[in-house]
């Protein structure tokens, strides 16, 4: 069952918050593990931090709530808005550019590498490495920052991948592809000669050779994004391209900034994708 909420469309048209993963690991775990055996109130799209939840504990305040005010945790049966830890790194996930925030934190904070697959003596790894059973990292690719990868994926030979990147089970990631700091779910595809920054691709999405993300507004200020009928300041000056589960792109595809894709949706080869394509 999708999310009932429409702010963070089409990426909740497939599955509930909750269930996303990041870093590979659903919100609801990262969640269960910041509260362990603490017993309150807790708004299940909310991303903690464990300082945050420490110190909220240690003040006596009734309810947190993050920069927003937007309820995170409560002692009651409600959040008392008249007593109110204001949390200085937690947030409510409401919109698809808040899960890369949450990637970020995450997978920016890990510390130790956790190696299962097979990764090529020709490889250059620069940073914390996560890596899944049966997955192989080919001659010349270059990793540099902390990075996640599932299972069985197979990365390479010669591509770039870049902090913060989480990536799926049964993923490929070719020949001349560059990703940076991007939300890649499993058993989707980035064959070659594309260019994924500051994105999330969902499940089962297969880009085009050649297929590239802009992340980068000309006159360098945040990025805005369309939901509902309101233009959304994303608070952002990177962001590339929201994809929805099964999207498929055309060889040659460009993309504006911020760009949503709903599920299932494609483009033609030489695509220029200057809005944001929603099922009809």
């Amino acid at each position: 069952m999708a999310d009932s909420s429409t702010d963070c469309h089409p990426l909740t048209l497939t599955r509930k918050l909750r269930d996303f993963p990041i870093g590979n690991v659903p919100l609801a775990e990262h969640q269960a593990a910041v509260m362990g055996d603490v017993d309150m109130g807790v708004n299940s799209d909310a991303w903690l931090v464990q300082d945050d939840v420490a110190a909220f504990l240690a003040s006596g305040h009734a309810s947190m709530c993050d920069e927003h005010g937007v309820a995170l945790l409560w002692k009651g049966a409600t959040m008392d808005r008249d007593d109110v830890f204001v949390a200085k790194g937690s947030f409510a996930i409401r919109y698809p550019w808040d899960l890369i925030r949450a990637n970020e934190c995450y997978v920016g904070g890990l510390v130790e590498d956790d190696i299962h697959g097979e990764v090529h003596a020709s490889a250059v790894v620069e940073g914390v490495l996560r890596l899944g059973k049966n997955t192989r990292i080919l001659p010349g690719v270059f990793i540099e920052g902390n990075v996640v990868i599932g299972e069985g994926c197979k990365i390479g030979p010669n591509c770039y991948i870049r902090g913060n990147t989480s990536i799926g089970d049964a993923c490929h990631i070719g020949q001349s592809v560059e990703v940076k700091n991007s939300l890649i779910l499993s058993n989707t595809n980035v064959g070659h000669l594309s260019y994924v920054g500051d994105s999330v691709l969902g499940e089962k999405v297969n880009l085009g050779a050649g297929t590239t993300v802009s992340n980068l507004r000309h006159d360098g200020s945040d990025h805005r994004s369309v939901v509902g009928n309101a233009l959304i300041n994303t608070g952002r000056r990177k962001l590339g391209a929201i994809f929805g589960d099964g999207v498929h792109t055309g060889i040659n595809t460009s993309i504006y900034p911020g760009r949503k894709f709903w599920p299932n949706t494609t483009t033609l080869p030489g695509a220029v994708v200057q809005q944001d394509i929603v099922n009809s």
